[in-house]
């Protein structure tokens, strides 16, 4: 059971000589504080009892605000404890701190997003930030009004917001502020199936969105809701994906990578040399030819990250390092950017050469606008090269899980890739594999 006090914090000592009292949570020998915001000299604390002694002021006051905030706490442990589910200090601390607060799914997704920003993934926090804005669309949908009007509608705010962003002094932490500190239209508590079946409809229906991207939304809802439960803000009972109610069913599309044929097509087409279809192809040979490597990762590259022949990085998706023999083909697109390189720290490719190293947000932002302009060249390139397939950067990922095929071992390809968990890699590639299917086929057709 959970041991539960009021304590005297005595490392953090005011100017005024005051020190601040802290209710201490100890459970499984792991102790956590929630403070009270109150603060008392140290000779006004009696330490046995646990309470103000009667020579400060307003010593009863005090006292009963202490117990009142210990009593809280105490429930709250002893509430877990008749649930039978483990609990640690840190769960009843979290609980306690949202104790009859009112936190809203967008004031707490809101924070998400920001923690995520500050965290510099950018990206990620990006996404996460219009969906916010695709729910609040979702609670404005009036479904008597006729579904032009309401496109136009959401067309026009996402225009508006997208001009504000670019305009001088922006500041993306204001604006998630601005928008959701203070909203409280949509708690936990009101998203039920009917809610999320709903929102789906809504989401196919007038946002145009896919399939995946729908499915990309209710696992970032589904996120907020463990995540929300964790911290005592809402209780499990809520929960709308538990057991057979809203279940996230993730389907895999189909990957289609370029052959041997095409890619020698691509490493073979007459370009001007340091034209923006040169460097294009040679960005995408060059993750190609270390097994795909994202393009933000071929972007960020240093010469520092080559010694010895082999590339050493760190992926920015998980932070994983990876070193790598770099192969013949690699070293010749190396050769052409030596006379470019400034320095043993410059990047190896142009297009981030003008960024602020210093400013994650600066080197995410020119490697986005980056992947723009490289994934326009490769429809070029590819009308050029006669491949009729679509070719995109991430299509250098799947051009060699397609010429892979079965060759190499699933622990190998594992490494090349990158991914965590085996299964992953073997799902991956079986989009790939098609030898067995073919010959089913043929079996029953020609025989």
């Amino acid at each position: 059971m959970a041991s539960i006090k009021i304590v005297l914090w005595k490392h953090d000592q005011k100017k005024d000589s005051t020190f601040p009292l802290a209710v201490r949570i100890t459970q499984n020998r792991k102790t956590r504080y929630i403070f009270t915001g109150k603060y008392i000299l140290e000779e006004h604390w009696n330490n046995d009892l646990c309470r103000v002694k009667k020579s400060c002021p307003n010593s009863a006051r005090l006292n009963n605000f202490l117990l009142k905030k210990l009593l809280e706490v105490d429930n709250i442990a002893l509430e877990a404890e008749g649930s039978k589910n483990f609990i640690s200090s840190s769960d009843i601390k979290n609980r306690a701190k949202h104790k009859g607060r009112a936190i809203s799914f967008f004031q707490f997704g809101a924070q998400r997003v920001l923690n995520k920003y500050q965290a510099g993934v950018f990206s990620v926090c990006k996404s996460d930030l219009s969906i916010l804005f695709n729910l609040r669309e979702f609670l404005k949908w009036n479904k008597f009004e006729d579904r032009e009007t309401v496109v136009n509608g959401i067309k026009e705010r996402r225009r508006k917001r997208v001009g504000r962003s670019r305009k001088p002094g922006y500041s993306f932490v204001d604006e998630v502020r601005r928008q959701f500190e203070k909203d409280t239209t949509l708690y936990f508590e009101d998203i039920k199936e009917s809610f999320l079946t709903n929102y789906k409809i809504f989401c196919i229906s007038y946002l145009n969105q896919k399939t995946r991207t729908v499915t990309n939304q209710l696992v970032f809802i589904r996120t907020l809701f463990n995540a929300a439960i964790k911290e005592g803000i809402v209780d499990a009972k809520y929960y709308p994906f538990a057991g057979e109610k809203e279940r996230i069913r993730i389907k895999s599309g189909h990957k289609i990578g370029l052959n041997r044929e095409e890619i020698g097509r691509l490493e073979n087409v007459q370009l001007e040399e340091e034209s923006a279809m040169w460097h294009t192809r040679n960005v995408w040979l060059f993750s190609y030819y270390f097994a795909g490597i994202r393009i933000s990762d071929v972007l960020q590259m240093k010469w520092s990250d080559l010694k010895d022949g082999r590339l050493y990085y760190v992926m920015n998706k998980n932070e994983k390092p990876l070193s790598l023999k770099i192969p013949d083909k690699a070293k010749v697109i190396l050769d052409m950017y030596k006379s470019s390189q400034l320095s043993h720290e410059d990047y190896i490719f142009p297009y981030l050469k003008k960024a602020n190293t210093a400013s994650k947000r600066d080197i995410f932002v020119k490697s986005r606008n980056a992947t723009k302009t490289l994934n326009k060249c490769l429809k070029q390139i590819a009308e050029k090269c006669g491949i009729k397939k679509n070719l995109s950067n991430h299509i250098a990922r799947h051009s060699f899980g397609n010429i892979a095929g079965d060759a190499i071992s699933p622990l190998m390809l594992q490494k090349l890739y990158r991914h965590s968990d085996l299964q992953t890699t073997i799902n991956y590639q079986a989009n790939f594999i098609h030898r067995d299917a073919d010959d089913a086929l043929d079996a029953v057709l020609n025989s």
